[in-house]
């Protein structure tokens, strides 16, 4: 069998083997699709805290209702075939696990509920809807609280760690919605704290390292990593080589200061994946998308790695010590 042969017949064996999968649940249980753009492992955290939501609401998995999942595994490319997948199963409703994963499923159903997780973008500047408080599309969810506000806090939050810093390399992927947003609103918040920022793009793994050398090149003092999958689904390698390179770095999502990342602060995937099973009950008793507005991100928090800081040879100011919802020792 030739190569492209064979590549055809595993796509459609997935295909078919999620059909049989779904054709095994009970009759007239209502299926839910997660489109994730992340690895299983990585995801863990958010589906439990999804399933949670669900079971506070009475719902119980293969009893009132299934859940449908496909991960991309960090590569955004295979978010549009996982989407088509998906809608291929007649779901009531799919949730995106980001704003790249909302434009997939968006081009793949115009009729399916879908509800946007995100803690950063902004559905109208995606095309995704002409109003949050009416949606205009089969899309609802959740919106940026303020990224602007949030790219500035993050910059606030290194600047008081670090005091004299004065160039700062931000490691995005221009290719990602959510990153381009971060892009255009990083300058302004340095400018304001008197920091130096360059960008520095990675559109795939492979790209890290050459990243790293060019940001050590050119001199940066410290990084601002922004919440790509690109760099989520390789949270650890890129922790592993800002540390030798002595680089402090503040991120935008918790999972990376778990896996040893210095600091990070943002909204609570968790709580609102939790949120997101109100938005799918409602969508079950027979809500449209266009009655239930944009919701906002309501709990944030900062988490403070000081193992790392001293292996870095930092003190962390007590002020962010006493902020901090996490330290890891």
């Amino acid at each position: 069998m030739r190569r492209r042969e064979f590549i055809g017949f595993l796509g459609g064996a997935t295909v078919l083997a999620a059909h049989r999968a779904w054709a095994q649940q009970p009759p007239n249980v209502p299926l839910i699709g997660v489109l994730s753009p992340l690895s299983p492992a990585t995801a863990t955290r958010y589906i439990e805290a999804f399933r949670k939501g669900l079971r506070d609401l009475a719902y119980v998995e293969g009893r009132n209702i299934a859940i449908e999942f496909r991960y991309a595994e960090g590569v955004t490319e295979r978010l549009g075939g996982l989407a088509a997948e998906l809608v291929a199963l007649k779901p009531e409703a799919i949730l995106t696990g980001s704003p790249a994963g909302a434009i997939a499923a968006s081009r793949a159903t115009r009729t399916v509920p879908l509800i946007l997780m995100s803690t950063v973008a902004d559905p109208i500047a995606l095309g995704l809807t002409v109003n949050l408080g009416r949606p205009s599309s089969n899309v609802t969810g959740f919106s940026a609280a303020s990224e602007d506000a949030l790219v500035g806090k993050r910059m606030e939050l290194l600047k008081e760690l670090l005091p004299g810093v004065s160039r700062v390399g931000v490691m995005a992927n221009p290719d990602d919605p959510t990153d381009n947003i971060v892009v255009n609103s990083v300058p302004a918040a340095g400018r304001a704290l008197g920091v130096d920022v360059r960008v520095f793009a990675v559109h795939a793994p492979t790209e890290l390292e050459r990243a790293f050398a060019a940001a050590a090149r050119e001199g940066m003092e410290s990084l601002f990593v922004s919440q790509s999958p690109v760099f989520l689904a390789r949270r650890v390698e890129l922790v592993q080589m800002a540390t030798p390179m002595r680089m402090p770095a503040v991120f935008s999502m918790r999972e990376f200061a778990d896996a040893g990342g210095l600091m990070s602060y943002g909204a609570s995937l968790s709580d609102v994946y939790e949120r997101c099973a109100a938005l799918v009950d409602k969508i079950l008793k027979g809500a449209r998308p266009a009655d239930l507005p944009f919701e906002r991100p309501a709990k944030f928090e900062l988490v403070v790695n000081l193992k790392t800081a001293k292996a870095l040879g930092l003190t962390i100011p007590q002020s962010i010590l006493l902020r901090a919802d996490e330290v890891i020792e």
